[in-house]
C-alpha cells in the first residue's frame, strides 16, 4: 500500500515538473518555433516558381472490327508507348524544342546542350491511365517551366509529337510487316516454281509411267489383249482357209490332169460344202459377239460369198458338159482341159495369194500387239517406283504450295491492315483535355512548405527547451531541494513576495503569453496567405 502511494506521488511530481518547464520555457519555445517557421516560409517565397501544363490523351481502339481487318502491328500498347517516349525524349528532338522555344536561357545559358536536355527530361512527366483490367486507356503528358505560357506551348508541342509519332510508328510497323511478308512470299514463289519444274521434268521424262495413268494403262492393256486375241483368232482362221485353198487347188490340178472330167469335178463338191459349213459356223459364233460392221464379220461374209460362187461355178460346169460319151472321149483323147476348171483354179490361186498376204499381215499385227503389250506391261511394272519418286517430289511441292498459300493470305491481310493504318482507321490518340494554362505554380508549394516550417520550428523549440533546462542549474521545486539535503525536512518557510515583485512577475507572464499568441497568429496568418496566394 505504501509503495503504491509513493509511486503516485512520483507521477504527480513528474507532471508538475513538466508543467513547470512549460511555464518557464514557453516563451523561448514560441520564439524558436517562429524563427524556424519563418526561415522556411520566407525561403519558399524566394524560390523560383515552376508552372506545370498538362493534357490528357485518350487511346481509342480501331474503328473496324478485328474480324474484318486484322491489325499487323504490335498489340502491346505499353511497349509501343515506351518506344515512342524514347524517340520523343531523344537528344535530337529535345534540342529542337529547346531551340524553338528558347528554353533554359538566362542564368541557364552557360549549360551544355546535354545538361539542357537532361533538365528538360526531368521537367517532362508522362503518366499512364489504366482501367480495372490493367489496360492502358489514356495517358497524361505534362511539362514544368518558370513561364506558364512556355509550359503550355511545350506541352502542346509534346502532345503533337506523341500523336504524330504514334501514327508514324504504326504505319511504319505496318509497312515493314507487309514488305517482310512480300519478301517471304517471293522466296516461297521461287521455291514453288522450282518444285513445279522438278515435277514437270519428272513427268516429261517418264510418260505413261505415272500413278495417275495406271487406270489408263490397264484399260489400254486390256484392249490390246482383246485385240491380240481377235488377231490370233483371225490368224488361225486365215491359216485354216489357207489349208483349205491349197487342198482345193490341188484338186483342181488333179481334175485338169484326169480324163474323168465330170467325176473329177464332182470330187471337189464335198470339200467346198465342208468349207462352207465351217465358215457359216464361224459366222454364227462371231455374230453372237459382234455386229455386222465388225471387220472380221465382213471378211468372213466375203469368204462365204466367194466359196458359194466357187460352188455355183463348179455345179454349172458339171451341168454344161455334154452327156455324149464319144464327145467326152474325144476331148480326153485330145488332152484339152475344161476352161471352167482352169478359171476356177485361177480364182483359187488368187485367193491363196490374198490369203497368204492376210496371214503375213496378221502375223505382223500380232507381233506389233505383243510388243505394245510388253511396253505397257513394263510401264505397269515401273509404276510403284515412279509413284514413290513422284511422292517424294510432290511432298516438297505440297509443302511449298501450303507455305506459299499461307504467306499469300497473310500478305493480303497485311496490305489491307496497312491501308487501314494509312487511312488512320487503326488505334489512334485523341486529345481529351487541351494543354492547360497553369494559373498557380506547382513549385514551390507554399502551404506544404509552411507546414514543414512549422514542424521544423517545433523541433527547434524543443531543442531550445532541452538546452535551457540542461544549462540552467537553479532549483525550482521542493523535491529537488529535498534530494540535496542529508536529513528529512520537518518544516517549510513559505516564500515572501511583496506587491512590486508580484506585479513584475505578472507583467512578465502576460508578456510571454501575449508573445505566444502573436507567434501563433503570425503562423496562422502566414499559412492563410500561403493557401490564398500559393
Amino acid at each position: 500500500m505504501d509503495d503504491d502511494l509513493e509511486q503516485e506521488g512520483l507521477e504527480a511530481r513528474d507532471l508538475e515538473f513538466y508543467l513547470g518547464v512549460i511555464r518557464r520555457r514557453h516563451l523561448p519555445f514560441a520564439i524558436a518555433v517562429l524563427v524556424g517557421w519563418a526561415v522556411v516560409w520566407g525561403a519558399s517565397w524566394m524560390l523560383a516558381p515552376r508552372y506545370q501544363s498538362s493534357t490528357l490523351i485518350l487511346v481509342e481502339q480501331p474503328t473496324l472490327a478485328k474480324d474484318y481487318v486484322t491489325p499487323n502491328v504490335g498489340e502491346d500498347l505499353q511497349e509501343r508507348m515506351q518506344s515512342i517516349t524514347q524517340q520523343i525524349l531523344s537528344r535530337t528532338r529535345l534540342l529542337h524544342i529547346i531551340d524553338e522555344f528558347k528554353l533554359y536561357e538566362g542564368k541557364h545559358a552557360h549549360r551544355s546542350p546535354d545538361e539542357k536536355v537532361e533538365s528538360m527530361r526531368k521537367d517532362i512527366a508522362i503518366e499512364l491511365v489504366r482501367d480495372p483490367r490493367n489496360q492502358i486507356t489514356a495517358f497524361n503528358v505534362s511539362y514544368s517551366s518558370g513561364d506558364p505560357h512556355i509550359a503550355q506551348q511545350v506541352t502542346t508541342e509534346l502532345t503533337h509529337l506523341f500523336i504524330n509519332e504514334n501514327l508514324e510508328v504504326r504505319q511504319q510497323q505496318s509497312q515493314d510487316t507487309t514488305q517482310f511478308l512480300e519478301a517471304q512470299l517471293e522466296g516461297a514463289r521461287k521455291s514453288l516454281a522450282e518444285q513445279e519444274d522438278k515435277v514437270r521434268q519428272f513427268k516429261a521424262q517418264h510418260p505413261g509411267e505415272l500413278p495417275s495413268q495406271l487406270a489408263t494403262n490397264l484399260q489400254i492393256l486390256s484392249g490390246l489383249q482383246s485385240q491380240l486375241q481377235n488377231e490370233q483368232d483371225a490368224l488361225n482362221t486365215a491359216k485354216q482357209q489357207h489349208v483349205y485353198l491349197e487342198s482345193l487347188a490341188d484338186q483342181y490340178r488333179a481334175l485338169q490332169g484326169s480324163s474323168k472330167g465330170p467325176d473329177a469335178a464332182a470330187v471337189g463338191l464335198p470339200a467346198i460344202d465342208e468349207e462352207l459349213e465351217k465358215l457359216r459356223a464361224q459366222l454364227t459364233d462371231l455374230s453372237s459377239r459382234y455386229t455386222d460392221r465388225y471387220p472380221d464379220m465382213r471378211k468372213l461374209k466375203e469368204q462365204i460369198a466367194k466359196t458359194e460362187r466357187t460352188r455355183e461355178q463348179l455345179l454349172a460346169s458339171l451341168k454344161a458338159k455334154p452327156s455324149d460319151a464319144s464327145g467326152a472321149g474325144g476331148e480326153s483323147a485330145t488332152g484339152a482341159g475344161d476352161p471352167n476348171q482352169a478359171s476356177m483354179l485361177a480364182q483359187v490361186q488368187s485367193q491363196l495369194q490374198s490369203n497368204q498376204l492376210e496371214i503375213t499381215n496378221r502375223e505382223h499385227s500380232v507381233a506389233a500387239l505383243k510388243a505394245n503389250m510388253d511396253a505397257y506391261q513394263t510401264r505397269l511394272n515401273q509404276e510403284p517406283v515412279r509413284e514413290q519418286q513422284l511422292a517424294d517430289l510432290t511432298r516438297g511441292y505440297d509443302q511449298s504450295k501450303a507455305t506459299y498459300d499461307e504467306l499469300l493470305k497473310k500478305k493480303n491481310e497485311s496490305k489491307m491492315a496497312t491501308s487501314m493504318e494509312l487511312l488512320q482507321q487503326g488505334e489512334q490518340f485523341h486529345i481529351i483535355d487541351l494543354p492547360s494554362f497553369p494559373q498557380r505554380p506547382v513549385f514551390p508549394n507554399h502551404l506544404k512548405l509552411c507546414a514543414i516550417g512549422f514542424g521544423i520550428g517545433l523541433a527547434l523549440g524543443l531543442a531550445v527547451v532541452v538546452i535551457f533546462e540542461t544549462v540552467d542549474e537553479r532549483l525550482y521545486s521542493g523535491k529537488e531541494i529535498r534530494k540535496l539535503l542529508p536529513a528529512e525536512v520537518i518544516g517549510e518557510i513559505p516564500a515572501i513576495v511583496n506587491l512590486a515583485d508580484a506585479r513584475i512577475s505578472q507583467r512578465k507572464a502576460s508578456f510571454a503569453w501575449a508573445t505566444d499568441a502573436v507567434v501563433l497568429a503570425v503562423i496562422l496568418a502566414g499559412s492563410a496567405f500561403s493557401y490564398l496566394h500559393g
